[in-house]
């Protein structure tokens, strides 16, 4: 039988290949973005407590009621936005989820999305599903920022949506108040959406604030911002997550969301409404939670070849190895796997169209202690 694909450019992701990579040769994985330490413990009996309660049937579409409410309360206390829980909130299977759905619902097929590259790899595959196309913005190098005259040089009249993401995978950029104001003024007065993806916003350092799209009005009012409890609770394989957008954009979102996934893990939301009415405290403490280990990695990594890019936000640390070969990143992430014992992410999967000579690779730091001195000690000798 003759199949074709209808996504041509689209292979195994380069998260499984090298985590694959990584069992094989037995690496210490710092390449796929995963905490390997545990879930917070009252979370994981709050778990147990739902599944104890008889919470093991569906779920409400859109989510269960007192996890709405939570994140509605959140939302007002960390970025001022007074949002609806029953019409403008909906708990989705993950992060990527959402993503996929807000591009189908609200994108048609010869639209224009913008994103800005590198961007996860999720993003382009979901816009061409849509029958629509990717338009690809480089974002600045060496600090990532966004260069706003390119982007408004890009917009179309075919121009439907606009990706971001802050703090921005992989490279732990973040948006300042500044950029916020540059993205409305361009927007302002067409009909483009926005979708924010804002998974890290809770590891925002050095004493910044997350710049939410949530704190923009002008923004808030056509945007669908994405979040993650997994990347918060480091519970990633709990595939949960959220979409907060105006009722309007809401009622399309549900839609796809409702045909793609219907609902989420139940036990979960249950679980994350309780954790986040009784222990507040841990979404607060985790931007230093995770400074810590970014400023430990990168003390460690001083005695390494590798040079270390500014990080102000995720966690992901990106570094040159330059000084340490001339292999393109893909080749150069082998044969650190194979030879030396650490796996890393290399940076042209996210790009349509990878700088020339850029050689830079993406380490993650959500490890145990045991884990990045095992991994520090093998970059050491390379």
């Amino acid at each position: 039988m003759q199949v074709e694909t209808k996504l041509p450019k689209v292979g195994t992701t380069i998260f499984t290949v090298m985590s694959q990579l990584a069992m094989q040769h037995g690496a210490v994985n710092l390449g796929q973005g995963f905490p390997d330490f545990e879930t917070p413990e009252f979370l994981q009996e709050a778990l147990i407590r739902a599944m104890r309660a008889g919470r093991n049937q569906y779920a409400p579409m859109h989510g269960v009621q007192p996890l709405r409410e939570q994140i509605a309360a959140k939302t007002l206390a960390l970025y001022g936005a007074r949002i609806d829980a029953n019409s403008e909130i909906t708990v989705t299977s993950g992060a990527t989820e959402a993503i996929f759905a807000a591009v189908h619902a609200l994108v048609r097929a010869g639209d224009e999305v913008i994103v800005l590259d590198p961007c996860y790899d999720c993003y382009e595959p979901a816009i061409d599903l849509a029958g629509a196309l990717a338009i690809h913005v480089p974002l600045s190098s060496p600090d990532f920022a966004v260069d706003w005259q390119l982007v408004r040089e890009a917009v179309s009249a075919k121009t439907r949506m606009i990706m971001i993401n802050s703090p921005h995978n992989p490279s732990g950029a973040v948006f300042a108040a500044a950029d916020l104001d540059a993205l409305a003024d361009i927007v302002r007065d067409t009909g483009i959406v926005v979708l924010s993806d804002e998974v890290y916003e809770h590891i925002v350092f050095d004493g910044q604030p997350h710049m939410s799209v949530l704190r923009h009005p002008e923004l808030a009012a056509r945007s669908v911002v994405v979040s993650s409890f997994g990347k918060t609770y480091h519970c990633t394989g709990w595939k949960l997550g959220h979409a907060v957008a105006p009722a309007a954009l809401t009622a399309e979102f549900r839609k796809v969301h409702q045909y793609v996934t219907f609902c989420s893990f139940a036990p979960a939301q249950w679980a994350l409404a309780e954790m986040l009415d009784q222990h507040p405290e841990h979404h607060l403490d985790l931007p230093l939670f995770y400074q810590h280990k970014r400023d430990a990695f990168r003390a460690q990594l001083a005695s390494t070849r590798f040079r270390c890019l500014p990080v102000p936000g995720g966690y992901f640390q990106l570094v040159d190895y330059s000084a340490i070969s001339d292999l393109d990143d893909l080749e150069f992430c082998r044969w650190l796997t194979v030879e030396k014992g650490v796996t890393a992410i290399p940076l042209s999967p996210f790009y349509a169209a990878p700088p020339k000579g850029q050689r830079i690779v993406r380490l993650c730091f959500a490890k145990t202690e045991a884990t990045m001195a095992a991994a520090v000690e093998r970059l050491a000798q390379v």
